[in-house]
């Protein structure tokens, strides 16, 4: 007995052991996901939130006042903190060859912005000067752009015609009211009334980027990508380069306007080429055989050359002596700069009549010419390793446009080029913009009345030359294309649009079609069903990458792209296709079975009574159809998986149709015994599933809602095993 009682005690103690071995195994099994405690934010109201920042804007303080002239005037911070021995020798020496640069192309350009050769180099003098005080950017140089300039152009074109000017600077009786009242008792001839509509244009455009800057709007140049500015200046450059064609030529045609003005422009280029000046033609082709050449070595060998070869000035230099010597205006008719007067003419208001005209004009032109200051200032300030103000640039580049148009000038804006010299020669501050405006000065008080003899012709020649660099991109069209397709199709749309239609068309459908591919890419975002990578947490695309595993009677789901009303319904496509079960067709099939099922076990019980009316003495019906329709009742549909797993890392906002989305689709697959569990929800996501009513309050969000996804698959193990299988229904 003592024997037997000493051998069921050794049974009970290693039946113990073994509970205890087994309780250890379930606590190691069991997972414990990570807990983050967020913490609170104390409700602020709007008005206690605008009280705050009119305190924090409106501070009246010495401290706060110094601030504020030093943030509008950043030339009283770093002048005083100037260092001469490093920084004076590469300001002169940039801002004298950006002058040499920009002397001949602030006639060219006044060309193509229906101006006379003075007023070009007024605008050039006074925005360096202006930019150089008021600019945040040390290396960017202000001047004029030919995008702008043809903009420019064409409104003052549009104004002449509906003045009644004609092509030939006179003027029809009919159209003498266009001229409004510039000067009270005085004659205003053609010339006259063109700069009066480009300062107008210009004091216009001035004022909405300092508005734009006043509002702290500068976060709107970011809605202007790359590829829509790039595409945007390439086709404005085909319209530029059409338009000097004339000039290359000798023909005395007027600029065509409207839809489609470059194709009408080539089409009336054919019908006068036999009016061709031999003389302008044998110049410009002189003229281009040295400059393109030159500008290639210049381009090829920048990094060993201190300085670029002044190509231009050496040009218009020559071109001028051999015009005025071999009297190329008398002898062959040819397009001459005229007379350019020394000096600075007295300011003028500009006509503020012509408001309504130009308005709209000059809004488009305000966002061109900030969008492009901004983003050369900030690319330069990133390779010299500070900081830019966009709000600052938008002040700046605002009053280059506002106080020069008292001073007959027209619209300037940052220059790629000359920026790029600018940086290249050794330039440290803004210091170079005064140097530049010195040179120009001298040459508005002494030299300007040389180049009266300077055929029009070759300044088209300067023109086309310089839009060599817009021109390029047509060549790497491929590249692009290889890249990135949405923003080759981007460049593609502006730049057509830009060139066959209008240019401020361009602008318009281009940030049209922009906004466009954004959309589209939402709508047409990647879902992907996803796999673990070994016993890592990593969870990836199983359609991308080999050697990934799928949890069993798991579907982690990922959808890259925020939900919201655009795209809800695709993302619950996307998750019915990825998880190969429509919840809601389902559900439909499921009723209607049923509804069948019970069709036909009224029929078998109306059967069965019928029978056992007959049969009262043979036992009553056969038990196997019983058999047969209690076994269907009590067997559950067959599915593949038990939970779903959505991973909310890259949905980076949800709106209210994407919150009730993710409840239809809890709600749906609930009905069906599958329970959807969300992983990796930014703040933003899980307040809007609070307040969308997903997370309802009082409810245990861990249950719903995990840092990680390892964490919902892991919890989600450790209840099963704990409860012996997977009811999800009791779990969520």
């Amino acid at each position: 007995m003592a024997g037997v009682e000493t051998m069921a005690r050794e049974e009970n103690g290693q039946a113990g052991d073994q509970v205890t071995s087994l309780s250890r195994a379930v606590e190691r099994k069991r997972y414990t996901p990570v807990l983050l405690e967020e913490q609170e934010k104390e409700a602020e109201d709007l008005r206690s939130v605008l009280t705050r920042k009119l305190k924090k804007k409106c501070l009246c303080s010495p401290s706060r006042a110094k601030e504020l002239v030093l943030g509008f005037f950043p030339i009283l911070s770093w002048l005083p903190q100037y260092r001469p021995k490093e920084c004076l020798l590469g300001d002169v020496m940039s801002g004298l060859i950006v002058a040499i640069l920009l002397v001949p192309q602030s006639i060219a350009y006044s060309l193509l912005a229906g101006q006379e050769p003075v007023y070009g180099l007024y605008t050039s003098f006074f925005s360096c000067i202006i930019y150089a005080v008021l600019a945040s950017s040390r290396h960017v140089s202000v001047g004029i752009f030919g995008v702008l300039c043809l903009l420019v152009g064409q409104v003052v074109d549009r104004e002449l015609q509906a003045a009644g000017y004609t092509s030939e600077g006179g003027r029809n009786q009919t159209g003498m009211t266009g001229a409004g009242n510039l000067t009270a008792g005085m004659t205003c001839d053609q010339s006259c009334y063109a700069i009066s509509v480009a300062t107008m244009l210009t004091f216009m455009a001035g004022l909405y980027q300092v508005l734009m800057g006043l509002f702290q709007v500068g976060f709107v140049s970011v809605y202007l990508s790359d590829s829509l500015l790039s595409g945007f200046a390439t086709g404005a450059s085909l319209t530029i380069l059409t338009s000097q064609v004339r000039h290359l030529l000798g023909l005395k045609l007027p600029r065509v306007q409207g839809l489609g003005s470059l194709v009408k422009t080539w089409v009336s280029l054919f019908q006068n080429l036999k009016d061709t000046n031999l003389c302008d033609l044998v110049t410009s082709l002189l003229c281009l055989l040295v400059l393109v050449p030159t500008k290639e070595l210049n381009d090829r060998y920048k990094a060993k050359l201190k300085a670029p070869i002044p190509t231009e000035l050496l040009v218009v230099i020559v071109a001028t002596l051999a015009s005025h010597y071999g009297r190329f205006e008398e002898r062959f008719h040819s397009g001459v700069a005229g007379t350019i007067p020394t000096g600075f003419q007295p300011p003028q208001m500009p006509d503020w009549s012509l408001i309504p005209n130009v308005a709209l004009d000059a809004f488009s032109i305000a966002i061109i010419g900030f969008a492009i200051t901004v983003s050369l200032s900030e690319m330069f300030a990133k390779k010299h390793g500070y900081t830019v103000d966009a709000n600052q640039e938008m002040y700046a580049i605002g009053f280059c446009n506002i106080l020069p148009s008292f001073f007959r000038c027209f619209t300037t804006s940052a220059a790629l080029t000359k920026t790029l010299v600018k940086d290249s020669t050794g330039c440290h501050t803004q210091l170079s913009s005064l140097v530049t405006a010195l040179v120009l000065l001298l040459v508005l008080l002494v030299i300007a009345p040389l180049f009266y003899s300077l055929q029009k012709c070759v300044l088209g020649v300067i023109i086309i030359v310089n839009l060599r660099g817009a021109l390029r991109k047509f060549g790497e069209i491929p590249q692009m294309w290889r890249v990135n397709r949405v923003d080759a199709a981007i460049w593609l749309v502006t730049m057509a649009t830009s060139a066959l239609a209008n240019t401020e068309l361009g602008l318009l459908v281009g940030v049209a079609f922009s906004a466009f591919c954004v959309l589209a890419r939402t709508q047409r975002a990647r879902a992907a069903k996803l796999g673990r990578a070994g016993e890592s947490g990593l969870y990836e695309d199983l359609s991308a990458y080999r050697g990934l595993q799928a949890h069993a009677g798991f579907i982690v789901f990922r959808f890259e792209a925020p939900v919201y009303y655009a795209n809800q319904s695709l993302f619950k496509k996307a998750l019915y296709r990825c998880t190969e079960l429509d919840p809601v067709q389902e559900a439909a099939l499921r009723r209607k079975e049923q509804q069948q099922q019970n069709k036909k076990r009224k029929k078998e019980k109306d059967k069965e009574k019928e029978e056992e009316a007959g049969l009262e003495g043979r036992g009553g019906a056969s038990p196997d159809s019983g058999v047969a329709t209690v076994a269907q009742l009590i067997v559950p549909e067959k599915r593949s998986f038990h939970t779903l797993v959505i991973d909310c890392g890259p949905v980076l906002f949800l709106d209210t149709a994407g919150v009730n989305a993710l409840k239809e689709v809890y709600r749906d697959y609930k009905e069906l015994g599958v329970g959807v569990l969300l992983a990796q929800c930014n703040p933003s996501v899980l307040d809007s599933l609070r307040r969308g009513g997903y997370l309802q309050q009082g409810s245990d969000e861990a249950q719903l809602v995990f840092c990680t996804i390892s964490d919902a698959v892991g919890s989600t193990q450790s209840y099963c095993t704990e409860n012996g299988g997977c009811e999800i229904d009791s779990h969520c």
